[in-house]
């Protein structure tokens, strides 16, 4: 696993919608060759223990991670889906769940002035549309994101 992995995913930890150590955390448990247990996540990262504990919480609660155990042992192990089209739905997903809905909610619920319910109908929208995206399968977000937007065809002089 590259260690620049888990800085890169801190880096876009605002943009994934997560705490800076569970975006290292999942950056880790995203190219770990063996699913790694917390311990194995806080020699890795150098993080304590504890802020590993609150960032696997996190993930967790978000779907974005999954615990497995070994035969025979007692640790949880953390796994995550290594194709990155699942890894953007998920977190499509958990944004849409945790900041677009709620958000459209409260705006509808305070659309007194036409301006807010303008607003509060773009809210609902958009979190309708991911709300759809995150429920396509990987194959179809990819070919829905990847496609090219069709090209205006040129005026013809005349």
């Amino acid at each position: 696993m590259s260690r620049d992995l888990p800085a890169l995913f801190a880096q876009m930890a605002p943009v994934l919608g997560l705490s800076r150590p569970a975006a290292q955390c999942l950056g880790a448990i995203w190219r770990a060759a063996q699913a790694p247990s917390a311990d194995d996540l806080v020699a890795r990262l150098g993080l304590s223990r504890s802020n590993i504990s609150v960032a696997l919480k996190e993930l967790r609660a978000l779907g974005l991670v999954q615990t497995a155990r070994s035969p025979g042992s007692r640790k949880d192990y953390f796994t995550t889906d290594p194709d990155p089209w699942a890894l953007l739905r998920q977190i499509l997903a958990a944004r849409q769940r945790r900041d677009l809905a709620p958000l459209a909610d409260r705006l509808r619920a305070e659309a007194t002035d036409p301006h807010v319910a303008a607003l509060a109908a773009v809210a609902t929208s958009a979190s309708e549309g991911l709300a759809r995206l995150a429920q396509l399968e990987p194959r179809q977000l990819a070919q829905i994101l990847s496609s090219e937007p069709p090209r205006k065809k040129k005026k013809k002089k005349g």
